[in-house]
């Protein structure tokens, strides 16, 4: 996935879940944050941030924030790129051991009360697959959530269904930074994810972890991740 008219900039403060200042040319400006999450390590005042331009746009910001430098690490922060990111993937890269039978694959499919990120069928299977963007480090471990997520164990308590109802079921956290260790679920944070987390696996759905190639201005699923449960 490539970003246009990346440019460099300071970030300065967040002032609230979607908006932040930015120092860009020496000049403060009002950016998007596509991350609505805590990112409380990520949006720290004087980290260099990699923003995309908008120019002649009426949108109330020209700018999207898209990605840090934290400590000389490159971490993608934007939350809409992961669920692409997996789609392209699946499609090209094969990552699912589905390329040359998919017969049907879209983004967003409703399953019960749930929207789930991807959908694809086979001529003898269907699949649904949730998506999951992972941009808190610590320690060079890759971790998820970064704040508690009742959708998320929402997502996972309904794979367990879909499963039981003869789905080929996902997760895949998406690791929007490169060379980590491994992933863990974010116990410290919410327990209750990781619980369920384990539930699930136990209950056939399947959990995936990959990293990514990162730059300034671009985002490529990578290598596959272990995982500690």
């Amino acid at each position: 996935m490539i970003y246009k008219n990346i440019v460099e900039g300071i970030f300065l403060e967040r002032i609230n879940r979607f908006v932040a200042k930015c120092l860009i040319n020496n000049q403060e400006e009002i950016v998007h944050i596509k991350n609505t999450g805590r990112c409380k390590e990520l949006l720290i005042k004087g980290y260099t941030v990699f923003l995309e331009y908008f120019p002649n746009s009426t949108r109330k910001t020209a700018y999207d924030l898209i990605a840090v430098n934290k400590n000389g690490r490159l971490i993608n922060m934007d939350s809409q790129i992961p669920n692409k990111v997996v789609y392209n993937s699946i499609i090209n890269k094969n990552i699912l051991g589905l390329k040359h039978n998919i017969e049907y694959i879209r983004q967003e499919y409703m399953y019960k009360s749930s929207r789930f990120d991807i959908y694809c069928k086979t001529n003898q299977q269907e699949y649904l697959i949730e998506v999951k963007g992972v941009t808190l480090e610590k320690n060079n471990i890759a971790m998820f959530p970064d704040a508690p997520t009742i959708r998320g164990i929402k997502h996972l308590n309904e794979l367990i269904d879909a499963s039981k109802n003869n789905y080929k079921t996902f997760i895949i956290f998406l690791i929007q930074m490169k060379d980590v260790e491994y992933f863990t679920p974010n116990n410290e944070t919410h327990k209750e994810f990781g619980d369920t987390l384990i539930k699930a696996k136990n209950n056939g759905v399947s959990i995936l972890s990959f990293d990514c190639d990162i730059s300034n201005n671009s985002i490529e699923l990578c290598n596959p991740i272990d995982i500690k449960l």
